[in-house]
């Protein structure tokens, strides 16, 4: 099914009608059609671990968006 139509593209504002971060709304900055997945600014942040490299010495954490289902969110009028 993937040549399905998207209703939402990116660019998009997009509020999230379920899970954690149900009322919040935000820019889709990806779609992922194969997935029936969208990424949604500021919405499903996750922490992840970052191995010491060139440009970050010392390593860490780093905040990241993760994909969310497409029937999770709904077109907002603008």
């Amino acid at each position: 099914m993937a040549n399905k139509k998207f209703q939402i593209k990116k660019g998009d504002q997009v509020m999230i009608i379920a899970g954690d971060d149900k009322g919040k709304t935000g820019e889709v900055l990806a779609v992922f059609p194969k997935k029936d997945a969208v990424i949604v600014a500021g919405c499903k942040m996750v922490k992840k671990a970052i191995k010491p490299n060139e440009e970050n010495k010392n390593g860490g954490f780093q905040n990241k968006e993760m994909p969310i289902h497409i029937s999770n969110v709904k077109k907002v009028e603008a």
